[in-house]
């Protein structure tokens, strides 16, 4: 792109040197960076991307763009000054991408749990009428069975505009994403044109970085007051308003708001819900009259998690009638109250449930068809909330027996998270196990004919983080070669 027309975006500015005649890309990585790039210093939280110019004017970028006037030799890059240059990254990442945002349909997601399935069942439904779809989740961008791995469950606004632009040229029609508060609050999303954003719900979690529950909530409002105030353009907001949150979230936005729930009065709500070990049933009040409607899909909260769904489909325009037609083909997502079909004479569920409300609905679902006892293995994750870690295992002594464990350890010392957990027992039959193959070891030993065993904390994550790195770890895979010792 010609590099004035590209700056052109950009009011306020200083530059030094001579810009160069055109830009082919956009870093913010150093070591990304190719001939004729634009580099951008970010401040980040461990590292300063003012303190790699050097690097990326070896590696061939021709112009940075900084908060502060660096030493560069002007002959090999200019020199581009701003105030704020996530902000300015976000509006050149969108200029050089030509927008691509406004040429798809996209719908975002946001809440403390569901998001994952939510946006999972958004994509599934949208492909099971034949609309090609992206998903942008924790485990990065899913297209056309391809993978682009991210680190963080939103990915910055650079690779944003990246990843819908690569979607956008290879005819994709929709991309649902997670959003998650962290990407709200460092303008992730910024330059992001959604049409549908929905809200899941609000309860304790990432308290280490927002401090409190109202600056948590709040965060997540960025969604819904983003949406701008254009009222030209069909936009729309899908709440769950049995969440008080929702309120306020609908004061927040200018667009029209659809509702979901099952206590409250709502546009679309579950009635005379029924509950089986391999199934879920309802009745569906819409806008569109009542229907009968068949998950696959376990529990209360996922009776939650398909009405966002078929509600966020609806705005878009699609028949209820229809959606609840084909959500019953639609199986568990992988993780997420997941049954496990491992052919023992003991119930598996393996779950992502990592905060005190997913912990309790977690159990509530599976409660009902205890035989014997309910062995349930807890986990959360070092250098996190703290102030979480006695909750979940207060919600977690409704089992009959808990494993508390570590999902993450990182930088923390593993047995110091299981004695902030333990504060919160209710009672004394539990362990503490900070090695969580062993816990998930532990748990199929003990077990008899008939208990129920839940995995919670991890899902279907493949890896486990110990300081700064990544190791090989499956909570099935664990599982499976114990039962092989167990039951052969």
């Amino acid at each position: 792109m010609i590099t004035t027309e590209l700056l052109s975006s950009l009011r306020l500015k200083k530059i030094y040197g001579t810009l160069p005649n055109d830009i082919t890309s956009i870093q913010h990585d150093s070591r990304k960076v190719e001939n004729n790039a634009l580099f951008v210093c970010i401040r980040g939280y461990t590292a300063d991307g003012h303190d790699f110019h050097s690097d990326a004017i070896k590696n061939g970028a021709k112009l940075i763009l900084a908060e502060e006037k660096l030493h560069i030799d002007y002959d090999k890059a200019a020199l581009v000054v701003v105030h704020d240059t996530c902000k300015a990254m976000a509006l050149l990442a969108n200029k050089f991408f030509d927008y691509p945002s406004l040429q798809m349909f996209l719908f975002g997601v946001t809440g403390t749990n569901g998001k994952t399935t939510v946006t999972n069942l958004i994509k599934a439904l949208l492909q099971k009428d034949n609309q090609k779809t992206a998903l942008s989740s924790s485990i990065g961008l899913e297209l056309e069975g391809e993978i682009i791995p991210s680190n963080n469950t939103t990915s910055d606004c650079l690779t944003n505009q990246q990843l819908i632009r690569k979607s956008v040229n290879q005819n994709t029609s929709n991309m649902v994403m997670e959003v998650s508060s962290h990407g709200l609050s460092q303008g992730r999303l910024w330059g992001v044109d959604f049409d549908i954003v929905t809200f899941t719900n609000l309860s304790q979690d990432h308290l280490d970085y927002h401090k409190t529950m109202d600056q948590y909530g709040y965060v997540k409002g960025l969604l819904f007051s983003q949406l701008g105030n254009d009222l030209t353009k069909e936009k729309y907001v899908v709440l769950n308003v049995d969440d008080p949150w929702s309120d306020i979230y609908s004061s927040l936005t200018p667009v029209e708001v659809i509702t979901y729930s099952i206590v409250n009065q709502s546009h679309f709500q579950a009635k005379a819900i029924q509950y089986y070990q391999d199934k879920t049933q309802f009745t569906l009040h819409s806008p569109e009259g009542t229907f009968d409607v068949e998950l696959k899909l376990l529990g209360e909260f996922n009776v939650y998690n398909a009405l966002a769904a078929i509600a966020s489909l609806f705005a878009k325009g699609m028949s209820v009638a229809y959606l609840t037609t084909i959500i019953k083909d639609l199986h568990p997502i992988h993780g997420r109250m997941e049954k496990l079909d491992l052919h023992a004479p003991i119930t598996m569920y393996l779950d992502y449930a990592h905060t005190p409300d997913a912990i309790e609905k977690s159990i509530a679902s599976v409660l009902p068809f205890k035989q014997n006892r309910l062995i349930f293995v807890v986990g959360t994750g070092g250098d996190r909330d703290r102030s979480k870690r006695p909750l979940m295992a207060e919600k977690a002594s409704i089992a009959d027996y808990v494993i508390l464990t570590v999902n993450d350890p990182r930088f923390e010392e593993p047995h110091a998270i299981l004695l902030d957990m333990e504060k919160g027992m209710l009672h004394d039959n539990y362990i503490l196990l900070s090695d969580r193959k062993e816990a998930i070891t532990h748990a199929i030993t003990m077990s008899e004919p008939g208990d129920i065993l839940v995995f919670a904390g991890k899902g279907q994550e493949q890896t486990q983080i110990i300081k700064n790195k990544k190791h090989p770890h499956s909570d099935v895979k664990i599982a499976e070669a114990e039962l092989l010792l167990k039951y052969n």
